[in-house]
């Protein structure tokens, strides 16, 4: 009996995986700070070169197992992912050094780069009116793995700074299992595409978004957004240690609080919000909320102040589905996979120099202007709203002639 493709198992499986992730984040700048010596500054530059590699490793084998996904089907290469990755919690578990940090981020970079298949799932079970709201549902498991996640790292790492990396691989393994054992195929013989290498070629694969200047537009504008979210990745655990003398837990309890409102935001406000205003208001609105929210972010003085900045920032959750539906859109079915997968590589791009660029920020800054990375961010933000209104324009006067 042949199963039938079903949002439900995908949207399970990315939860258990970011919940995997999110258990790690809270404590891995403090584990890096330990073996610096509590050096801040000098544990924010390791820390944005290990999410550099981690990022680069995705860039490079992001397009290959799109393509790989279009040929094979998206069921083999998630699974691939998931086992790669919770094998290599293990790993970081029993680093001895920080050299081994760099060993399990090349690794788990190669595995991990599974979002861009993920997302060409989603795109294969979703007719075009509702890929904006289903693209959503990615953004939602990322919210409901963060609200676990971080505070049960945080009190984890309250225990032990290496217990995280146990429990998360535990719980990536059991995603694993859980995939191995229900998640059907989506690519049907009719979608299936052709395996190409140079769709697989890193470079190359980003020669799908110059099919169309309305395409290549919105590509630019995610990667511009992309760039602005690393952040809060690379720098959010350092910068409320140092700013508001944040311990783990209260570090998971913000993230926690980061996940709650991008559930809401993403798994429920953003089906509603999309389809009554549109994708490219839904951008507009989108870029707005970040822009605030990071402007706010690197002026708030008191811990409590980051709160209320998370629920707006929250609201810019609805412009990454809504950039994703637009581009999904340019492309036929035998395509999405090698797509999403550029957009992946354009992510990681923007994960091997954003990292880099916001840990810089932050630690020259650390004293004189800690908020730095954020307002850099804002900027990002400006331009990417920037980008896609041009993108828009350019996409009406098409549609005119």
């Amino acid at each position: 009996m042949v199963r039938k493709p079903a949002l439900g198992f995908i949207f399970v499986t990315l939860v258990l995986d970011i919940l995997g992730i999110g258990l790690v984040i809270p404590i891995l700048p403090k584990l890096i700070e330990d073996f610096q010596g509590h050096d801040a500054a000098a544990a924010s530059h390791t820390f944005g070169m290990l999410a550099s590699v981690y990022a680069l490793m995705q860039f490079l084998f992001a397009p290959l197992l799109g393509s790989l996904s279009d040929r094979f089907g998206r069921r083999p290469v998630i699974l691939f992912s998931l086992l790669g990755s919770g094998l290599d919690y293990f790993v970081l578990a029993l680093a001895p050094s920080l050299g081994w940090f760099f060993v399990g981020r090349v690794v788990s970079g190669i595995t991990g780069a599974n979002f861009g298949t993920a997302s060409a799932y989603i795109a294969d079970v979703s007719p075009p009116e509702k890929r904006a709201a289903n693209f959503g549902l990615v953004g939602a498991a990322f919210g409901l793995g963060f609200i676990i996640g971080p505070a049960l790292g945080g009190y984890l790492g309250g225990i032990s700074l290496r217990l995280p990396f146990y429990a998360a691989g535990c719980l990536t393994l059991v995603n694993w299992l859980y995939g191995l054992l229900v998640l059907p195929e989506s690519v049907t013989d009719a979608t299936r595409g052709r395996f190409s290498w140079t769709k697989s070629n890193p470079l190359a694969s980003l020669t799908h978004l110059q099919r169309h200047p309305v395409l290549l537009g919105l590509a630019a504008t995610y990667f511009l957004l992309a760039m602005a979210q690393q952040v809060y990745p690379s720098t959010w655990a350092l910068y409320g240690s140092e700013r508001y003398h944040w311990d783990p837990k209260a570090t998971g309890l913000s993230l926690s609080m980061v996940g709650l409102c991008a559930a809401v935001v993403q798994g429920g406000l953003t089906r509603k919000i999309v389809p009554r205003i549109g994708e490219q208001n839904s951008v507009v609105l989108g870029v707005a909320a970040a822009v605030v929210a990071f402007t706010g972010y690197g002026l708030a003085t008191q811990g409590w102040m980051v709160y209320p900045l998370i629920i707006i920032g929250s609201l810019g959750g609805i412009t990454v589905p809504a950039v994703q539906a637009l581009i999904s859109k340019t492309v036929g079915c035998d395509e999405q996979g090698a797509v999403q997968g550029s957009l992946t590589s354009l992510q990681s791009v923007a994960g091997v120099v954003g990292p880099l660029v916001a840990t810089a920020l932050f630690s020259h800054f650390i004293r004189s202007l800690p908020g730095a990375a954020f307002f850099f961010s804002a900027l990002l933000s400006i331009a990417a709203g920037l980008l896609a209104r041009r993108s828009f324009k350019k996409q009406k006067s098409d549609a005119n002639d």
